[in-house]
């Protein structure tokens, strides 16, 4: 598996910026909006998207438009490399940029968006921390949402990187693999089938074998990643000594502050189950199992 960047060490960056990892704070942010190279994404989803306020000059990165397969059974497939490279052309990213990715709840779907761009290949990203609520709690500007971008096209190139995003079949291996752990980031009531799915069909419970370890408990109050020590212990604490992991949620978006914090934490074995629950959970040979 490619290993990503250490989150230590700042990101080199030939157009933008440099990065000092895969996560930036708001006054990081601040300091560089409008610089040369920096393009800045917002994935919200959901309630958020669309919001009527973003922060200025960010594009909408839509998870739920263009940049998932729609033609795939489960949502926000990762869409194949052509039609992943013609969408972030069309947002104007060259490969030379360093992106800056928030979304409206914090951090949620942005770290979906940070991890395609890994998995395409795209290094020069990272996430904002606390997302646009951290934004607006310190006092930085925003301005009304606007129309789609309508600037030049961008020169990216996806170069797929197979390993970081992985099918059923991979995590079917996944799970009787002594040193690989599947974490599931679903909440605590979802994996043990206590509470329905939010998606109609899908059968309650989780993977045999699997671990959870909802996506919020890597989150400090405001949205904001805990600091990498606590990152490790946590993920530690369900996952023990294994530092091959698997990362599945309801949809493969929450799944990604998993990989997220064990990025941050300094794992580099790291994969997201695209179809995540919603592929497994639903009526189909896949085992499931109730309980803790």
């Amino acid at each position: 598996m490619t290993t990503p960047q250490n989150p230590a060490t700042p990101l080199t960056v030939p157009g933008g910026p440099a990065l000092p990892g895969p996560l930036v704070g708001a006054d990081w942010l601040a300091d560089r909006l409008g610089a040369p190279g920096l393009v800045l994404f917002d994935a919200s989803v959901g309630a958020h998207r669309g919001a009527h306020r973003r922060i200025p000059g960010a594009r909408p990165f839509d998870l739920d438009g263009a940049l998932s397969d729609h033609d795939a059974p489960a949502p926000h497939t990762m869409p194949g490399a052509a039609a992943f490279t013609e969408a972030v052309r069309a947002l104007g990213l060259d490969d030379s940029d360093t992106v800056v990715v928030y979304d409206g709840a914090g951090v949620y779907s942005s770290a979906r968006a940070w991890w395609m761009l890994r998995a395409m290949g795209f290094d020069r990203a990272a996430v904002l921390d606390g997302g646009l609520p951290a934004w607006t709690a310190a006092g930085l500007p925003v301005e009304a949402t606007g129309p789609a971008y309508e600037g030049p096209r961008g020169s990216f190139t996806a170069r797929p990187r197979p390993r970081l995003l992985v099918d059923s079949a991979a995590v079917a291996g996944a799970l009787t693999d002594p040193a690989a752990a599947v974490l599931d980031a679903r909440t605590r009531e979802r994996f043990a089938g206590t509470a329905p799915e939010p998606r109609p069909g899908l059968r309650g419970g989780h993977m045999p074998g699997a671990v959870n370890l909802p996506f919020g408990e890597l989150q400090r109050p405001g949205g904001l990643m805990r600091p990498a020590a606590e990152l490790r212990a946590a993920i530690e604490a369900v996952a023990g000594e294994r530092r091959r992991l698997y990362f599945s949620c309801g949809s493969g978006v929450t799944a990604c502050v998993l990989a997220l914090g064990a990025d941050l934490a300094g794992y580099r074995d790291l994969a997201v189950y695209d179809g995540s629950w919603s592929e497994w959970g639903t009526p189909s040979a896949f085992p499931v199992t109730t309980g803790p």
